[in-house]
């Protein structure tokens, strides 16, 4: 017996840019979307029926239209809109949207900032994944992208050794990663301020980041997963990928030079890569 397992389709990598011109100043919204349909699509696959299958190339269109009017606030906000639109389809059982935004900052200038000309901030990626199906909502942000590093307060030591190991234990060193982290509203972000809540969340990941002494990046991502979820009633659970960017001592010894942790090689292939959810506990 052969049968279709599950199925979705959709369309991807929708790069769309919204100009906002103010009285005094423009606004860049710079968004990459993806659309993400499963429902009753399996004679498509089976039949070559297409009858029911939503075009990609509408899902496209879709995403520029609503942009006009809905494109207003929140990428989480933007995306229930979407999710909602596409859930409206009869045979459409969960509409799944992908966000990422891209932010530009304005040039300053002697006189200030600059109303209409920008400079694209590479130090984030804003995300969100929302997806809408019969019964409820969920709600997804996150970001990615966000390179991190500490030169003191971080250790690693007292782990197993056997003949292939030749890391040394250390109680100071360069503790680097490029983070990314995904938080999951309750209620699917009912009542929220999601652009309120993407900054708090980023604040307490970087002021925990910063003061918190580390004994590995496992520890670091209890303690800041911990503290978020402490100062976010609204999130559920935060999810965390972190590669740990090495930093190894240089050799200077060739030369006649001492280096007393000053010169380092920084790699990122290959890279130690650890992932956890901090959630609330069911009881």
């Amino acid at each position: 017996m052969i049968e279709l397992g599950p199925t979705r389709y959709g369309k991807a990598r929708i790069r769309l840019v919204k100009l906002v011109r103010l009285p005094d100043h423009h606004v860049v919204r710079d968004l990459t979307v993806a659309v993400a349909l499963e429902g009753d699509f399996a004679a498509a696959h089976t039949d070559g029926d297409q009858s029911l299958v939503v075009p990609t190339d509408t899902m496209k269109h879709t995403v520029y239209a609503l942009a006009k009017d809905g494109l207003t606030g929140s990428i989480e906000a933007f995306g229930l809109t979407l999710g909602r639109h596409f859930r409206g389809f009869a045979q459409v059982e969960r509409a799944t949207i992908s966000l990422e935004e891209h932010a530009w900052a304005p040039i300053a200038t002697d006189g200030g900032p600059a109303p209409d000309a920008f400079f694209r901030q590479g130090d984030l990626t804003r995300t969100a994944v929302v997806s809408v199906d019969r019964g409820d909502a969920s709600v997804e942000a996150g970001i990615e992208g966000l390179t991190v590093m500490k030169t003191a307060k971080s250790a690693f030591a007292g782990f197993p050794r056997d003949r292939y190991t030749t890391l040394k234990e250390t109680q100071d060193r360069i503790m680097a990663t490029k983070v990314t982290a995904a938080w999951r509203y309750a209620d699917g972000g009912a009542g929220v301020d999601f652009d309120a809540a993407f900054d708090r969340v980023r604040g307490t990941l970087l002021t925990v980041f910063a003061e918190h002494f580390s004994p590995a990046v496992q520890t670091s991502i209890w303690i800041i997963g911990k503290a978020v979820l402490e100062a976010e009633p609204a999130i559920e659970e935060i999810r965390f990928a972190l590669p740990n960017l090495h930093h190894w001592t240089y050799d200077l010894s060739p030369f006649g030079l001492e280096n007393d942790r000053e010169i380092f090689v920084a790699t990122e292939e290959p890279h130690g890569l650890i992932e956890a959810t901090v959630r609330r506990s069911a009881g």
